[in-house]
């Protein structure tokens, strides 16, 4: 699957986001390695810290469904650019390696980035 189909993918997850605080809509696709792909939005809540973002609610809804290895995730939000959050990288991280793929859209195309580039010095429980 190509970057620009799981942005597609990823934007059609977006208009299922629930940010009724923010106004600011993020939809995810995540690419099992099973070639599976797992979709997410955020959902916000009126205390914040309940708020989950979509990148996670993809993570989470894959690896409740028992996928563990993962190919690559596109994330687009209101803005151009929509790079994921702290604790979305490290989540990633768990299942994850460095070579894994970050689709981002920029000006109507996508941009990759590995999760190494934008997670280096992961925390590592098991080192």
């Amino acid at each position: 699957m190509t970057g620009r189909q799981l942005i597609k993918a990823a934007k059609s997850a977006r208009e299922f986001s629930y940010s009724p605080y923010s106004g600011f809509k993020v939809g995810a696709a995540l690419l099992g390695k099973s070639g599976r792909v797992y979709t997410g939005c955020n959902i916000e809540n009126a205390s914040f810290s309940p708020t989950v973002c979509a990148e996670r609610t993809a993570l989470f809804k894959a690896v409740s469904e028992g996928e563990r290895e993962f190919v690559s995730i596109a994330i687009v939000g209101n803005t151009d650019m929509c790079y994921p959050c702290g604790v979305c990288r490290q989540a990633l991280g768990e299942f994850c390696g460095a070579g894994f793929k970050v689709y981002l859209e920029r000006e109507g195309k996508p941009v990759m980035f590995t999760l190494g580039e934008l997670l280096p010095g992961k925390f590592d429980f098991k080192k």
